[in-house]
């Protein structure tokens, strides 16, 4: 009886044995991956026609255009009097200067006409008459010097006197046209050459300088 039991047992372990050389099974093959979709063309959707912009309508104010002619303001019956005093004042300070430049003006016209009279006489030797050619060159530069010295004084003062009064009227001439509803005053003295006709009406230089004397006697 132990014997067989025994074999037996000998019997199942040969068979354990085999098991795992008989029962080895092939490993599943993995499957196959699946290649993706090749991607489809998107459809183009028709362009959506946009809407034309609409201008806006161009706010412009209805034109009243006057006209001044500023030549009238240095008048000195009807002209703006505070610009015309300080004018005078700026002219009375260079008054001397003036005189000295006309002085040299004479003496140059008197020697040009000692030259001409001297060049008829037989006597006169040329040693004279170009000295006097000399006298007469020397005053010439003298007063071409002196001259542009002053016109440079000149210019100088009247800026300084008169600039700050011609700017008060250009601001005033502002204030008058928005005060009379005025879209713009234009200088006619500088349009001359291009207006054909103005209608007197649009002329305000009276009433202008009449309106701004009130304001500044």
């Amino acid at each position: 009886m132990s014997r067989i039991i025994v074999s037996a047992a000998a019997f199942l372990i040969l068979i354990g044995a085999s098991i795992p050389t008989s029962a080895q099974t092939r490993p599943a093959a993995s499957p196959t991956p699946a290649r993706p979709a090749a991607p489809q063309p998107t459809p183009v959707r028709p362009a959506v026609p946009q809407p034309a912009p609409v201008a806006a309508p161009a706010n412009v104010p209805a034109s009243k255009i006057a006209v001044v002619d500023t030549t009238v303001f240095g008048d000195e019956k009807a002209g703006i009097k505070r610009y015309i005093n300080a004018v005078n004042t700026v002219k009375k300070a260079f008054d001397g200067k003036n005189a000295e430049l006309r002085n040299l003006q004479s003496q140059i016209k008197a020697i040009a006409d000692d030259i001409n009279r001297l060049s008829g006489a037989s006597v006169v030797s040329p040693e004279t008459i170009r000295a006097k050619q000399d006298e007469g060159e020397r005053l010439q530069r003298e007063l071409k010097y002196k001259k542009e010295q002053a016109d440079a004084d000149f210019e100088r003062r009247y800026t300084e006197v008169v600039g700050p009064i011609s700017n008060d009227i250009g601001n005033a001439l502002i204030q008058y046209a928005a005060q009379n509803g005025l879209t713009m005053i234009l200088d006619i003295s500088k349009l001359l050459p291009a207006v054909l006709t103005v209608n007197p009406a649009m002329d305000v230089t009276q009433a202008f300088i009449a309106d701004y004397n009130s304001k500044h006697p």
